[in-house]
């Protein structure tokens, strides 16, 4: 049995920068080990699994689709369904309801809408969940910072739309270059207080916001660092929209894995009503790389 996959750029318009992101399309035959040994080959920071139903059933419930790094398997996370959403798009267009890809993923249905005949998407998330608020002192110490290198108007604080990041507000994009996370120290230290990792987040004080960020971020995980992470910039804007930081329903520009030169493009929103943040999305571009076949013994 050989299975078509695609690999994708996602959010950039540039082929070879963005988050790769590895798709392998009608699975449903696969064991859950199967598509973890698939994964660790591939060796992306995630591979994601298309496993078809019946159309009626996709209509009702979406399209049916697992996400798995090279470890283990994901419940949500944001670079794979905006690119996976894009080559749904592109190669199963009885999937796309009035410009909407509707994935059902393991946290619930997420739903990407596209502006035009494009793969510009823009993905709604969960309302996010406010977990709790960490020390700074402590924050920066295992950021590798000094405490006056964070915002002290924002509060550290773990929050989820889907996956708990540890959303830390920098003063300068110059501290922000100078990130360097204690992982030893830092992954048991968040998983004891919800959080995976650190999502840490600078203001670029552009001048010219049409061409420049507002924002610059970087996540870094295991001693290496993250492209884009779209899932955690849905926790930001949530963070930041719930602090008064961002107004309701502005959008802003986020760049992300300018430090490995993989530069990506994150646009943001999300609405605060009655002191509760809703309408959380996350959008960027896709760009096809490469399409092949796995041979399945």
């Amino acid at each position: 049995m050989a299975l078509d996959y695609f690999v994708v750029d996602v959010f950039t318009q540039t082929p070879l920068k963005g988050n790769a992101l590895a798709v392998v399309m009608n699975t449903a035959a696969l064991t859950t080990e199967r598509m973890q040994a698939i994964a660790r080959e591939f060796n992306l920071s995630e591979t994601t699994f298309v496993e078809r139903r019946p159309l009626s059933v996709e209509r009702a419930e979406g399209v049916r689709v697992r996400i798995f790094t090279t470890q283990e398997e994901l419940n949500f996370a944001g670079h794979p369904t905006l690119g996976t959403a894009s080559v749904l798009k592109t190669h199963a267009l009885e999937t796309v309801v009035d410009g909407t890809v509707t994935l059902a993923l393991n946290v619930g249905p997420v739903p990407v809408r596209f502006a035009g005949a494009g793969l510009s998407g823009e993905m709604t998330q969960r309302d996010p969940e406010f977990g709790e608020e960490l020390d700074p002192a402590i924050v920066a110490e295992l950021l590798g910072l000094s405490a006056e290198d964070l915002d002290a108007s924002l509060p550290p604080q773990v929050v989820s739309t889907g996956t708990a990041f540890a959303i830390v507000v920098l003063r300068s994009v110059e501290a922000l270059g100078r990130l360097k996370v204690d992982q030893e120290k830092a992954t048991p230290w968040l998983r004891d207080r919800g959080g995976r990792w650190f999502y840490v987040l600078a203001p670029t004080n552009a001048i010219n916001t049409s061409t420049e960020p507002e924002w610059r971020a970087r996540m870094q995980f295991n001693g290496g660092e993250d492209p884009a992470t779209g899932s955690a910039a849905g926790c930001a804007i949530g963070y930041l929209v719930n602090r008064g930081a961002v107004a309701s329903d502005a959008r802003i520009h986020v760049r992300q894995g300018a430090e490995i030169h993989r530069e990506s493009d994150l646009f943001l929103c999300a609405r605060k009503e009655s002191a509760k943040v809703t309408n959380v999305r996350v959008g960027g571009s896709t760009v096809f790389v490469a399409n092949g076949q796995i041979f399945q013994p």
